[in-house]
């Protein structure tokens, strides 16, 4: 075992596997609450407060899924399900579990799942069901909450929807998630915009519905099946292609995106100067030299939207897959208003094909092509 500590982290080598630690100390958090005199933490730095989420999340889960065998192949499917339908950067990981964990928890008028295919057709149809708008999902999966807990969830909630009725487009935290540790739903929904979920809702409604055709005609044919996992590339204004050998996970792609509509904007060659995993030649050296040649947390496709999200954030949105997916799609933030400056509508309506053409350009080595199915609207 060989361990690098940093400032920030420490990484450990052992069996083949790479590790990043990174530590938390809950005695620190009461320190920093003392100081700021405020017990909602407000003042406490963002990592402290994420580590602070995760090991309150990480240990109630790890105790709820050994009371029912079939949440985590349930689990596994929904992350899947989300991923694949390029909503990665819509509903993180610890969403879906507490989501999928509601299901189990408030199954009636049912008894809690018994088989992944039913417990992820009950999470496509909460998904898609449910009232997001006026209601809170609260889980308490130890029965932890009080009533003055419920009364704060509440608080909190309402004071979420005050802006609803001015704009109901900037209710950031759309899907509100409590939970004992997370009574504002801070942690995994703090950024959940309306329209965002929308789509979601959509495609979680259209899903459901297809799934519960397969189930009813008992059908045996894959291709139907895998049309759960297929997304429809058209349904965005843009899509970037990637080369599948430079993804961190090739072998966890299910299907290969190709794409034969719309205008051809942009093209790459593969990269020869970075492999986000060691190639068989590069086992033949002494294990010192391998240890500097892995690259620790290393995501390609994951520094590549962090840059186009820097950039372009307010000129569109980025849909992504974190599991595997070769395929990014764009959809434009919003149409151009006649009534602005003509500098700022200049600015704002650059040709959409020299747009693409940047955008190529900061993913050089890594993108394989860009296509432009619909240019920005003018209103």
């Amino acid at each position: 075992m060989t361990c690098i500590a940093t400032e920030d982290d420490v990484d450990v080598f052992v069996s083949g596997y790479a590790f990043r630690l990174k530590i938390w100390h809950e005695r620190g958090l009461t320190l920093l609450r003392r100081e700021t005199g405020n017990e909602h933490v407000k003042k406490v730095s963002n990592v402290d407060k994420e580590l602070y989420f995760r090991s309150q999340h990480s240990s109630m889960i790890n105790g709820f899924q050994t009371c029912f065998p079939a949440y985590g192949p349930v689990v596994r499917l929904a992350k899947r399900w989300a991923a694949s339908h390029l909503f990665s950067a819509s509903l993180v990981e610890e969403a879906i579990e507490l989501l999928v964990a509601y299901i189990f928890l408030k199954p009636l008028p049912f008894n809690a799942p018994c088989s992944r295919v039913t417990g992820f057709l009950r999470f496509l149809r909460l998904l898609s069901d449910y009232d997001w708008t006026f209601s809170a999902l609260v889980v308490d999966i130890n029965n932890d909450l009080t009533s003055n807990d419920e009364k704060e969830i509440r608080e909190n909630f309402m004071l979420s929807r005050k802006g609803y009725e001015e704009n109901p487009q900037n209710v950031n935290s759309a899907m509100f998630l409590a939970t004992s540790y997370d009574k504002a739903s801070e942690a995994w929904t703090k950024f959940s915009p309306n329209s965002m979920l929308k789509r979601l809702m959509a495609y979680a409604g259209s899903s459901a519905n297809l799934l519960t055709k397969l189930i009813l005609e008992d059908h045996s044919d894959s291709y139907r099946w895998e049309c759960l996992f297929r997304t429809p590339l058209n349904n965005y204004d843009a899509v970037i292609l990637l080369h599948r050998e430079k993804l961190p996970y090739p072998q966890r792609l299910l299907f290969p995106s190709e794409l034969h509509q719309g205008v051809h904007v942009a093209r790459g060659n593969a990269s020869k100067g970075f492999h986000p995993f060691l190639l068989p030649g590069d086992f033949k050296g002494s294990s010192e030299d391998l240890r500097n040649k892995v690259l620790v947390n290393f995501d390609p496709l994951r520094c590549f939207v962090g840059d186009l999200e820097k950039e372009y954030s307010n000129t569109f949105k980025l849909w992504y897959d974190c599991l595997g997916g070769d395929a990014v799609g764009i959809t434009w933030g919003g149409c151009i208003s006649k009534k602005r400056g003509r500098e700022e509508a200049d600015e704002e309506v650059k040709d959409p094909i020299d747009l693409l053409k940047d955008v190529g350009k900061v993913g050089t080595g890594f993108v394989r092509g860009i296509y432009l199915l619909k240019a920005p609207r003018r209103s």
